[in-house]
Order: structure tokens, then C-alpha cells, then sequence
């Protein structure tokens, strides 16, 4: 019988360890605007308002999926955080909100202080990229829950956007143009299919068309819009046009989300030669025998930020991005008709 918390599988002096260890990290990210620094009961962040007029407070969580089965596997935790930020940092995007802060959730079976600072370390890098304050979160050890190494980790993001910078699908017409900015792979969406498809003794092996092996592939960071999106509708918006909607690519895939930012009676028509594929989607395609409405309702397949323009407005925003594509065209959609039809 446990008679103790450490006999019952919690390890106080190991937790605050690793809380000593995150105290460190989210450190580093902090700014004037964080009050109290890390550790409180609350979390405290003075906003100013007058830096985004009218403004909009817009709030998302997500957590990375079964993309951390792959880190436990492997024994990598150093970029899974990136994968949290960035996900999150994407969500409110769409709305054209600038990020203020970040909290997270980690929930672990076997408390590790070392890997608990490279998971969490992550999150703060990811922060820190993007020039966000990592304020607060929680660690919570549950080996009842978890077994052994296997956690769980979520983000929640809040960010900003003047009234009048908001975007919300509402000036999105027929004729206007589809453009996407590529993916760096899987992100964090599909992970269940991918796995079945290529189990854990496929990971060492070299991915074909590509300098690096499956499991590397299947690692790749989640990747932020945030900087592109900013160049992109500053260019714009310098020529008097502006975005109508964007779209992350995440669970669901294109069916799943493009539709969620369009007016109703609104779906857009793909191009699907219109952008490089990585090479991760084509071997899970080829090794599950996935079809390809599958493939679009499962994955991102390459672009993981779709965005709406009107049609004279091409010409600058692939100046602005070049690593932006024309990927297709909004079209109206009839009732009960599909909304992501793929030419």
C-alpha cells in the first residue's frame, strides 16, 4: 500500500525541479507589460489599449496531437512546444489579431525535469521568436492517466486586433483569388493516419526526395504565418486592397477549414498542380493507398494558410510573399454543394 505521494507515483521534489527549470525558461520571454513575473496563482499582463483602437480581444486553444506519440518514440521534445505556439499564434491570425501572451498545459505520467525543460523550453522558444510572453501555465504529474513517458501538452493563446483591422470572411466574393503559403509538412493534424501508415520501425529511413529520414519529417516543426501575414496585408493595404479571409489548414483539413472563414453560398475552386507537395504527404499517399479525397480531408497536403484576395490584388501580394501561390479562385456555392471543390 502507497503510503506516501512519491510511493503513489508523484514526485514532489522532481516537480519542483522542473518547475525551477520553467521559471527559467518563460524568463526569458518576459516583457514590461508582464506583471509579477512566473509563478503566481494568476498570470497579470497590463494591456494598452490605445495600441490597437477599438480594440478586440480574440483567445484560441490547441494542443499538438498524436505528433507527441512521435517525440516520446523518438525521444525528442525540443521543438513540440514550437509546434504548440505556432499553431496557436495561427489561429487567431485568421482573425488579423496580434498575439499578447501565452499560457500551457503539460500533463506527464513519469516526471522528468529534464524533459519537462526541453518541452517547455520549447514553448518559450517559440515564444520568443515571435516576440510573445510566455506568462504562466501548469505541470501536472499523473501517472495514473499517462503511462510512463507519454504526456500531453496545450496551448492558450490571447491577441489583439483593432475593430477596423478585423478579419471576418464579410467582404469575400465570387472572383476574387485563392492564394496559400506552403506548409513545412504535417504540421500538427493527421498524426493518427500517418503513424498507421508509416509505423515507428520506418522512422530511421530515408524520406525519398529528401535529404532527411521519416522520422524527421514527421518532426518538422509547425510553422507561423505571423511574419508573412503582416508583410502581406501591409503590402495591401498600401494599394488600397486588403485580405478578405484566411484559413489555417489544421484538423479537418481543407473541407474542414476553408469553408469556416467564407460567407454562406461562398466555396472556392483548387487548383491542385498549383503547388509543390512535400515529399511526407506523397509517401503516406503511396505506402496507405490513400485516395486523394482522403489525402485533402486528412492533411494540409502542403499549403498550411489559405488566404482570400480580391483578383487585381495578385500581383502585389505575390511580390510582397514570393513564396506565396495562386492556388485557385472563390466561387459561389449552391446549398448542400460542396464547398473545396479540387481541379
Amino acid at each position: 500500500m502507497a503510503r506516501t505521494y512519491r510511493e503513489a507515483g508523484v514526485d514532489v521534489e522532481e516537480a519542483q525541479r522542473a518547475v525551477e527549470r520553467i521559471a527559467r525558461a518563460a524568463e526569458s520571454t518576459l516583457s514590461p507589460a508582464v506583471l509579477g513575473g512566473v509563478g503566481g496563482f494568476g498570470a497579470l499582463f497590463r494591456f494598452d489599449p490605445s495600441t490597437h483602437p477599438d480594440p478586440i480581444l480574440v483567445s484560441s486553444t490547441d494542443g499538438v496531437g498524436t505528433k507527441l506519440k512521435v517525440a516520446v518514440a523518438l525521444g525528442r521534445h525540443g521543438t513540440i512546444g514550437v509546434d504548440l505556439v505556432n499553431a496557436c499564434v495561427n489561429d487567431i491570425l485568421v482573425c488579423g489579431a496580434d498575439p499578447l501572451y501565452f499560457l500551457d498545459y503539460l500533463a506527464i505520467g513519469d516526471l522528468r525535469a529534464d524533459v519537462v525543460e526541453e518541452i517547455v523550453g520549447g514553448v518559450a522558444a517559440g515564444c520568443a521568436a515571435l516576440g510573445i510572453p510566455l506568462i504562466g501555465g501548469e505541470t501536472a504529474q499523473m501517472p495514473d492517466v499517462y503511462r510512463d513517458a507519454d504526456y500531453d501538452l496545450a496551448g492558450f493563446i490571447v491577441g489583439v486586433v483593432a475593430a477596423a483591422d478585423r478579419i471576418d470572411g464579410t467582404a469575400v466574393r465570387a472572383g476574387d483569388v485563392l492564394i496559400g503559403l506552403p506548409s513545412s509538412g504535417l504540421h500538427t493534424n493527421g498524426y493518427s493516419l500517418a503513424r498507421r501508415v508509416l509505423p515507428e520501425s520506418t522512422w530511421g529511413e530515408p524520406l525519398p526526395g529528401s535529404g532527411e529520414s521519416i522520422g524527421d519529417a514527421l518532426l518538422e516543426p509547425h510553422r507561423s504565418y505571423r511574419d508573412e501575414i503582416a508583410i502581406l496585408r501591409r503590402a495591401l493595404r498600401a494599394r488600397d486592397f486588403d485580405i478578405g479571409a484566411m484559413a489555417h489548414l489544421t484538423g479537418g483539413g481543407w473541407e474542414g477549414n476553408v469553408p469556416r472563414t467564407l460567407p454562406a453560398g461562398i466555396g472556392v475552386e483548387v487548383d491542385s498542380g498549383s503547388w509543390r507537395v512535400p515529399p511526407i504527404f506523397s509517401l503516406i499517399q503511396q505506402r496507405g493507398d490513400i485516395d486523394d479525397e482522403e489525402m485533402v480531408r486528412t492533411f494540409n497536403v502542403g499549403i498550411g494558410m489559405t488566404i482570400v484576395i480580391p483578383a487585381a490584388a495578385v500581383e502585389v501580394a505575390l511580390a510582397a510573399v514570393p513564396e506565396a501561390r495562386e492556388i485557385g479562385r472563390v466561387v459561389a456555392a449552391d446549398d448542400g454543394a460542396a464547398r473545396v471543390r479540387f481541379a
